[in-house]
């Protein structure tokens, strides 16, 4: 390995990266594990790569619900990269930013000397998300195995009623803010009745994300994507949310899913329920040089924001508002930008927001609007919408595909931005290739 030096002024250069096809959650546990997503990831990208997974510094995931079996999901597909017992790994958890979490984790890494080489991203299988049982079934199975007699067991299945086996889904429990007490797609219709975004501007946006994303996938512009393999010998070549069939009218045809009364967010205008995995190789300038890496990209900088949980939405208006300004860059030399698609009307907030001298100025002390967003820099190749929002690989999956805006268009920066479940918004200044 490359001599670490204490330093706090190192470039971090994204040499490459790939990721899984996102595949949209149908109601029953997908094909693959979070382990095995992230694995298959980061076996093509290894294979393409002049180094071995032993020869790296450190592993950084985001995952957010690992199963029980992979605790510390980072370890486990270190050790199953063939990282061997002397690379140390851990997992990190930020919601929806699990995997921008990890970039930046391994970004400061490597800043400050601490590691030179460092493999970092996020993995979802939302599909395999734990069922859970009520509190009352778990304390009854509790004393179950501590009764002695058959007496004792007769009594506790006596006191059995049928609403205690009513199962719990923590994908939806995980979904939700415990503090408000709202579920993510609650929050977006509070976005909508803020900035009074109509049903027809939601489905036109998700109209555009699946033809956006169908474009891309017929110019083979989403180059970051390898295939994988199941165990029945299934191959999946790419995201398969895509509805190329859909159209203005069909969308208009689903019913509110969050407020059924009232509300305008449905299934077709939120992102899909997905598993997918997006890992990328971070290194410093000494390893690019030392090892003959290639240079996909570079690092700038990285901004977290907090805001209103029940307008979790925002959060990326303000972390993009933190990042810019902390670098002291104009918003108008930024040349592509990607915000995750949580909800359609989420985006649209944020752009609204962004573009409003009214809201800048209440938030941010601003005399007027601190950037209006061209619709055509923006999600250029779909999004969440209709590729999936596996929440800890998002993060990681929109660094990585910027960068690949970047180089295809021969543009030079670019910010990739989320919001978060609990409030908070990220955002990832990346510039394209080395110096």
């Amino acid at each position: 390995m490359v001599e670490k030096k204490i330093m706090t002024s190192n470039n971090v250069f994204i040499v490459d990266g790939c990721r899984t096809p996102f595949l949209k959650h149908r109601g029953v546990p997908g094909s693959f594990t979070a382990a095995d997503l992230a694995h298959d990831a980061g076996r093509s990208l290894f294979s393409r790569l002049s180094i071995t997974p032993d020869q790296l510094d450190e592993v950084i995931l985001g995952c957010v619900m690992p199963s029980p079996e992979e605790v510390n999901i980072a370890r486990v597909v270190a050790l199953r990269l063939g990282c061997g017992k002397k690379v140390p790994a851990w997992t990190v958890q930020r919601n929806c930013a699990s995997g921008m979490q990890a970039l930046d984790s391994a970004f400061m890494q490597i800043k400050h000397g601490r590691s030179n080489l460092v493999l970092a991203g996020g993995v979802e299988a939302m599909s395999h998300a734990p069922v859970m049982l009520k509190e009352k079934m778990v304390t009854l199975l509790g004393e179950w195995f501590k009764a002695k007699d058959f007496l004792s067991k007769v009594k506790l299945l006596a006191s059995l009623r049928p609403g205690d086996l009513a199962p719990i889904f923590s994908l939806q429990k995980g979904l939700t803010d415990p503090i408000v007490g709202l579920n993510m797609g609650q929050t977006a219709e509070n976005l909508a009745y803020r900035f009074n975004i109509s049903r027809s501007e939601m489905d036109a946006f998700s109209l555009e994300s699946h033809r956006r994303l169908a474009d891309a996938i017929d110019k083979d512009y989403l180059e970051e994507i390898v295939p994988i393999y199941d165990s029945k010998g299934n191959v999946y070549l790419e995201d398969d949310g895509l509805r190329r069939e859909t159209t203005i009218e069909k969308l208009s045809t689903l019913k509110p899913y969050f407020d059924r009364h009232f509300g305008s967010v449905t299934a077709g205008n939120s992102a899909q329920i997905t598993d997918g995995a997006a890992l990328l190789l971070l290194a410093s300038e000494e390893a690019v040089k030392k090892y003959k890496l290639p240079v996909l990209g570079k690092i700038v900088d990285t901004a977290w924001a907090g805001v209103a949980p029940e307008e979790m939405g925002l959060g990326p208006v303000h972390a993009i508002v933190s990042l810019l300004k902390q670098r002291k860059i104009k918003p108008e030399t930024i040349d592509y930008w990607e915000i995750n698609e949580a909800f359609a009307t989420q985006v649209l907030a944020c752009v609204k927001a962004l573009g409003n001298d009214d809201y800048c100025q209440e938030q941010f002390n601003m005399k007027k609007a601190f950037v209006n967003i061209n619709s055509n820099r923006l999600n250029i190749d779909g999004g969440g919408v209709s590729i999936g929002h596996p929440v800890g690989a998002s993060g990681a999956r929109i660094v990585l595909h910027l960068l690949h805006v970047l180089k295809r268009t021969k543009a030079k920066r670019g910010v990739a931005s989320l919001c978060i479940g609990g409030g908070q918004g990220g955002a990832t200044l990346i510039e394209r290739g080395g110096n």
